[in-house]
């Protein structure tokens, strides 16, 4: 049965995740720490992020919408991912913030650059009955390169502390792995011949307007979530600036990857079961929970709760939002669709990066936090209230 939906191109696409998030997230939980050590306050290190997400949203939408026009995935997926392989030892030539924030859009274009791409390629190997499960695979299978990233960060600090511009160097070596496992993608032969159009920059946001209903309903209320769920660097900020040295930090960053990876799966398999929708708000119930709770946290096994709580939120909405996407939206337009919520969504990231630095700047921590978890409250009461479980039979973009 497993072998049913889970593909050889899904299995693909998984490694390829695993191996770029065990780059990236060898270097995420040391990420505010190395900025701050180059002179990055927290309110820069917010802007960063935000800038960073934003640059990675327009081009989702961008190249999304280029993908499906053109009719091609490999090629998106394999350029996007090795700029963001080349980006990792570029972040240590210079120390100076004009330099960290151009490396920093590189990886986040390529990222924007892939996506949709991928995303699309995933929609296509599975049916509306078994899209959590493959997107919750995949999601497990990614999560599980960001417990081993930060597990090897964890035991090479242990023996070279502070030696940041090494750790650089060696997260290279997986995103050089993800690059070359890219080239075993192949794209499906298309039953119809694909007409060339013009493809402006911007050209993706003409799908809001005619896309299906249901579909603005939902990715209205994600992206309302969105402009107040900050980068998780302010997470670990917060864990670090309680008294926490970065064994701690980076150990429970592992901890809330490991609960990420392994609940994707079964998360899919449940959404697919009963509802991508009931799955999802029962993951914004336990984001909500785990803000409040850390605007009062000050000791390490409150810490390790929250945590786990996260990884739980993350494993029941992450994959289960582009499932539920994929599954409103018309299949010839299904990167463009993800890629367009990306873009819209990273937009909202850049937003609520930016917030929560300025909020934790003026107000403190806790206003930060506790502001992030009334407005997602508002959010569920919206999806339980206007987003009807009805199947609405997408319009075609044209």
């Amino acid at each position: 049965m497993f072998k049913k939906y889970i593909t050889r191109t899904v299995w693909i696409l998984s490694l390829i995740s695993l191996f770029t998030d065990m780059a990236s997230e060898m270097l995420y939980p040391v990420m505010p720490v190395f900025l701050q050590s180059i002179g990055f306050s927290v309110l820069l290190i917010g802007i960063l992020e935000g800038i960073a997400e934003a640059t990675a949203g327009l081009c989702k939408g961008y190249f999304g919408k280029l993908s499906d026009n053109s009719g091609k995935r490999a090629p998106f997926i394999q350029l996007g991912y090795s700029l963001s392989a080349i980006s990792k030892p570029l972040m240590i030539l210079f120390v100076v913030p004009v330099w960290i924030f151009f490396v920093r859009t590189i990886d986040r274009f390529g990222k924007g650059l892939r996506t949709g791409a991928r995303d699309a390629m995933l929609s296509d190997e599975a049916t509306p009955q078994t899209k959590g499960k493959v997107f919750g695979f995949h999601r497990s299978m990614d999560t599980f390169g960001a417990v081993l990233g930060p597990l090897a960060a964890l035991i090479f600090l242990y023996f070279r502390p502070d030696d940041y511009k090494t750790l650089f160097l060696i997260a290279f070596l997986p995103g050089i792995a993800a690059v070359l496992t890219t080239f075993l993608l192949k794209d499906k032969k298309q039953d119809q011949p694909i007409v060339k159009v013009s493809t402006p920059f911007f050209s993706f946001l003409k799908y809001w307007k005619v896309s299906p209903p249901m579909y603005r309903k939902v990715v209205g209320g994600l992206l309302v979530f969105a402009l107040f769920n900050s980068s998780d660097l302010l997470l670990l900020l917060k864990v670090k600036q309680s008294g926490f040295d970065d064994t701690s930090m980076i150990g429970l960053y592992i901890f809330y990857n490991l609960v990420y990876a392994l609940a994707s799966f079964p998360m899919g398999i449940i959404a697919d079961k009963f509802s991508l929708k009931t799955v999802f708000i029962s993951g914004l119930a336990l984001f909500a929970a785990v803000y409040l709770g850390m605007a009062l946290a000050a000791n390490i096994y409150i810490y390790l709760g929250l945590f786990l709580l996260y990884g739980l939120y993350a494993a029941a909405t992450e994959g289960i939002a582009k499932a539920w996407i994929s599954n409103i939206s018309d299949p010839k337009d299904t990167a463009t669709a993800i890629g367009s919520f990306a873009g819209f969504q990273s937009i909202a990231a850049m937003i609520a990066s930016s917030l929560a630095g300025l909020l934790w700047f003026w107000f403190g921590v806790e206003t930060a936090f506790i502001a992030t978890a009334v407005v997602t409250v508002g959010v569920i009461v919206y999806f339980i209230g206007f987003v009807k479980l009805k199947t609405v039979k997408p319009i075609n973009f044209p």
